[in-house]
């Protein structure tokens, strides 16, 4: 990875603290490259980036129009969210529609990432389920999927589970490159997710922005959840999260999902681009500082919520602003 660039510095006092390097791919529908950066070519796991393309088969296979999944659901279903109250009722509305229930979950227990959401489920004194799972809504997706396609949802996070083996189909077509038990490893919520160049991941996503060199079926699915996403963008990630406050301002001109291990796509539908960002020491900041500039420069969009994440203060637990998290400048529009 010696040849990633700086994406972000991390300034207390004025002085540099912290370092994050990483790479970026900007990349067109066609596979054009429009801009790169860093080691674009050694695979890496894009974890909860994928979901919205995960999500592609629950509308293209007419499972969502089987139980009548609102558009809340459908964000809810490419969604890395906080396990706030919204998103535990819409996941578990769409088991209801099922006819099961959070027992049918595989992604496993965790406490909402919401600080007050975590305080309001401990004061009551119940215990975490999996609907606080932040992929909860992906799954429950999943379990869709099987059950309108008369598949047995136990076991759907195997891959050899026909519901994986679609995804995997899924996410093969749309970003051109295999995947199967060679690149393969497995996710923080248990399904597989495999390892791809950051190329083929940004190609993804120009795909999604646009529905072009898509199925018929994956394109009009691609529309329908970006027009979902647009309308509902606290679904997709909640509060004072990055995806939540970039498109609640600037959708859905700009779609983004992060994920795990400092990994970041954004979809630019006008211009018809695709952007994947992975921040190679895992942060998620130094990813989110890259975004705003990236979409700043290719989306040629002013916006504050951009300014705010190109230059954002940190402050101390007094309240006191000790110093920023800010973008590099090479990555920053040129005039």
């Amino acid at each position: 990875m010696t040849d990633d660039v700086l994406l972000a510095q991390t300034l207390r006092g004025g002085h540099v603290e912290s370092c994050h390097y990483g790479a970026i791919a900007v990349v067109d529908a066609a596979g054009g490259l429009v801009f790169t950066a860093g080691d674009v070519s050694t695979p890496i796991f894009p974890r909860s980036t994928a979901k919205s393309l995960q999500a592609l088969p629950l509308l293209a296979d007419g499972a969502a129009d089987h139980f009548d999944l609102p558009d809340a659901a459908l964000v809810l279903a490419c969604a890395s969210h906080q396990g706030e109250p919204q998103h535990i009722a819409t996941a578990l509305d769409m088991l209801a529609r099922t006819g099961l229930d959070q027992n049918a979950l595989e992604c496993g227990t965790h406490w909402p990432l919401d600080s007050a959401a975590t305080r309001a489920l401990a004061a009551t004194g119940e215990e975490a389920c999996a609907l606080h799972n932040c992929c909860s809504g992906k799954h429950a997706g999943f379990i869709c999927l099987a059950c309108a396609s008369n598949m047995p949802a136990e076991g759907y996070t195997n891959p050899q589970h026909p519901v994986m083996r679609r995804i995997a189909h899924t996410l093969a077509s749309v970003m051109d490159t295999p995947h199967t038990d060679a690149n393969r490893g497995v996710d923080g919520c248990a399904i597989p997710t495999w390892a791809v160049p950051l190329t083929a991941l940004a190609l993804g996503f120009a795909r999604f922005a646009t529905g072009l060199h898509l199925t018929p079926d994956d394109a009009a699915a691609a529309k329908r959840l970006r027009t979902a996403i647009s309308a509902n963008p606290f679904m997709i990630a909640g509060t004072d999260q990055f995806d939540t406050l970039v498109m609640q301002e600037l959708a859905p001109r700009v779609l983004t999902k992060m994920g795990a291990e400092g990994v970041m796509t954004v979809a630019l539908p006008e211009q018809g681009l695709g952007i994947a960002i992975k921040c190679r020491d895992g942060g998620i900041r130094g990813a989110e500082a890259a975004a705003a500039a990236m979409i700043k420069r290719f989306g040629k969009i002013e916006s504050p919520i951009l300014e705010h994440f190109l230059a954002r203060k940190l402050t101390n637990w007094n309240g006191q602003t000790v110093g920023e998290i800010r973008t590099a400048p090479s990555l920053l529009p040129r005039n």
